[in-house]
């Protein structure tokens, strides 16, 4: 039997029971949530193995809901559950970072089958770093500051830190400007410009301290995108 804690979040009562019985009687713990805003807050902030994520919510929307997820808890495993069948949906939803996309009405065999799939192969995912460590100083990804050893500190902006939380989470892979659309702001990168991209870089290693001529922390691979330095590796670009 297993132990492992899942997420509902679906605001009708009765999917929501169906779900939750089927869960628990398959041997998983589980807690749940029928809006947007609460099953938001529960999914950033609640112990959790794995989260089943309506789409349409009051409150706040799943793709919404996901998108903060992916920022926060990089590592969660997410399936969503929507009785939207268009392929766009279940694109955006897979491209936001979902594991799986279940389509409404299912059975509650495909139900667990996937489940216990996804659990199976999510251990290896990349963990939120909480810190990263920088010339003469950390940047603190909580608070959302650097502080640096002579007590100098730059505040990040939201955006700043989300970008650094990506980077570091996928630390020396080098991440093109269009997945850093798509996984940070959220957008589709198609016909979009990504100089946005360059700008928010700059202005990140500026807070940083990052020599913008000879970078050390946030790296430039020319025609590819950005990548975090390994800690303690080399400055080479």
């Amino acid at each position: 039997m297993s132990t492992k804690k899942v997420l509902v979040i679906e605001d009708d009562p009765a999917i929501r029971r169906g779900l939750v019985d089927a869960l628990g009687f398959a041997g998983y713990t589980t807690r749940e949530e029928g809006d947007g805003v609460t099953g938001c807050q529960a999914a950033l902030e609640l112990e959790c193995d794995l989260v089943l994520l309506d789409l349409v919510l009051p409150g706040r929307d799943g793709l919404e809901i996901l998108h903060a997820i992916r920022l926060t808890r990089p590592a969660l495993p997410v399936i969503v559950l929507t009785a939207r069948a268009s392929e766009d949906d279940r694109v955006r939803g897979l491209t936001l970072g979902s594991d799986d996309y279940i389509i409404k009405p299912f059975s509650i065999r495909e139900l667990l089958a996937r489940v216990d799939a996804v659990l199976r192969r999510s251990p290896g995912r990349p963990s939120r770093p909480r810190s990263v460590e920088v010339s003469g100083g950390t940047a603190d990804l909580e608070r959302q500051e650097v502080r640096f050893d002579d007590g100098g500190r730059s505040d990040l902006s939201e955006r700043e830190c989300q970008l650094l939380v990506y980077l570091a989470s996928h630390r020396e892979r080098v991440i093109s400007r269009e997945e850093i659309l798509t996984h940070v702001w959220g957008l589709d990168p198609a016909g979009i410009t990504t100089r946005t991209i360059d700008m928010h870089v700059a202005r990140l290693r500026e807070k940083l301290h990052d020599d913008p001529t000879r970078p050390k922390i946030i790296l430039t691979v020319r025609g590819r995108g950005y990548m975090l330095r390994a800690e303690g590796g080399s400055a080479s670009r």
